[in-house]
């Protein structure tokens, strides 16, 4: 839990308020910490994707709440994928 609350610490506030990750903050995190999930998020309509579906108060920005559910999507594809893995 404390790299996941590290990682959005690390890249909010870059680029004004430092409590809320900006489309390019959001493209740095996803690409430096989660490249691996999501590549190197070149995709620019994929990013805009990711970024409003998280946008849940359209605010223009992604609160640590809403960074939140980024992180219970993915954790629940990963345990879907682990099961059909088994």
């Amino acid at each position: 839990m404390a790299t996941l609350i590290a990682a959005f610490h690390k890249y909010s506030g870059k680029e004004g308020d430092k409590l809320t990750l900006s489309k390019g903050e959001l493209k740095d995190l996803l690409t430096a910490e989660l490249g691996d999930i999501f590549g190197k998020t070149q995709d620019k309509t994929a990013l805009d994707k990711i970024f409003k579906d998280l946008d849940a108060n359209a605010d223009g920005s992604v609160d640590f709440q809403e960074y939140v559910t980024l992180i219970s999507c993915i954790t629940m594809l990963c345990n879907d994928s682990f099961k059909k893995g088994k």
